[in-house]
């Protein structure tokens, strides 16, 4: 018999997005016939291929691009439906805004089924006029077809969803832990000579102007910020070092030998950096954002913060306390091994796709 084939469409092929692919599809690939059509983005890691299972079937999509281009979109479209019809798909998933836009409007009649996970709305984004985040609304509730199911990647995105559509559910990002074999977990804090980072692309969404602020209220601490980006710039502290872009297994050496974990996004979807910090036993002081409110409970897995001076505040008690939280950051582990990994994720999307396909078959 064979496997079922699910095509998975994705246009913002980096970071998180990336990753949550990686981790999902690499976890399906025994029982499913997996196919991913990508576009490429600065993110997107050079050696990409390595990352996926050898039995992934990887497709580049020519004409995705983030912004909106009359030419370039109907170019992508023509190259969808040919994939489609080429892999011939028992299952498409679309992800990310712009393949979801393009993908629903193109399969909106679909024989198969077909699912949409946002991953961070585009009109949740803080780098754009109110007009823009309006029309984007705007789209997603347009091309919120009935007979597409849109799985949110976090609580918040799917409370967020439900106002666009009422065939939603989610599934919580999950992380892969055999990515942490020889890596060092148990590394405690000296509270005396601490190490705060952040890991991510130094753009707005992940607020590098708060970091440096909060760096120059501790110029004794060092801070580090793991990755690169187009706001390097706003980095001026003296205590800051950056690490320009890493491999994800450097990335969590990086992380293995720090103590905070600082996360002042603007928006998010479900963070794994977040997730991968929480594994690794790091505090974590995040801000009052979808993904991270989702994930991080106020002093019972980490902190969350509404703006600079609870920041400082938060990272001073941290400081000047006694002790090392321990009940924090081993109630933040717990949490990732019994609920937030790859494993538990990929069980949830097969129940999923499971359904709907038996649902769709009978139809």
């Amino acid at each position: 018999m064979r496997k079922k084939k699910i095509l998975y469409f994705v246009e913002a092929f980096g970071g998180g997005v990336f990753t949550y692919l990686v981790n999902l599809t690499n976890e399906l690939c025994d029982e499913y016939d997996i196919y991913i059509a990508y576009g490429l983005r600065k993110q997107t890691p050079k050696n990409f291929k390595k990352y996926f299972d050898k039995r992934i079937h990887l497709i580049k999509v020519q004409n995705y691009q983030r912004s909106i281009s009359l030419l370039r979109d109907t170019k992508a479209l023509l190259e969808m439906k040919r994939i489609a019809n080429k892999v011939k798909p028992d299952i498409i998933h679309l992800n990310s805004s712009k393949a979801g836009i393009l993908g629903r409007f193109l399969f909106r009649n679909s024989n198969v089924p077909v699912f949409y996970t946002p991953h961070g709305y585009s009109f949740l984004m803080a780098d754009i006029s109110n007009q823009k985040k309006a029309f984007y609304k705007l789209l997603e509730k347009a091309f919120a077809f009935k007979n597409i199911e849109t799985i949110a990647c976090s609580k918040g995105e799917y409370e967020i969803t439900k106002e666009l559509t009422s065939n939603a559910t989610y599934v919580d990002n999950g992380i892969n832990l055999k990515e942490f074999d020889g890596i060092k977990l148990n590394h405690q804090a000296d509270k005396n000579h601490l190490k705060i980072a952040t890991l991510g692309r130094i753009s707005l969404q992940k607020n590098p102007t708060l970091f440096n602020k909060i760096a120059m209220a501790f110029p004794n601490i060092e801070f580090l910020w793991i990755g690169d980006g187009e706001l390097k710039d706003e980095i001026t502290a003296s205590n800051i070092a950056i690490t320009g872009w890493v491999n994800n297994r450097t990335a969590l050496q990086y992380m293995a030998d720090i103590d905070i974990f600082l996360l002042p996004s603007l928006w998010e979807g479900l963070p794994m950096a977040l997730l991968e910090a929480m594994y690794m036993k790091k505090i974590c002081v995040v801000s009052n954002v979808v993904g991270n409110r989702d994930v991080i409970h106020n002093e019972n897995n980490g902190y969350v913060c509404d703006d600079l001076t609870d920041f400082i505040e938060r990272i001073k008690k941290i400081t000047q306390a006694n002790e090392i939280p321990l009940r924090l950051i081993e109630n933040a582990n717990r949490e990732i091994v019994t609920h937030y990994n790859s494993n538990i994720m990929a069980k949830k999307y097969k129940k999923i796709y499971c359904q709907e396909m038996k649902a769709k078959y009978k139809r």
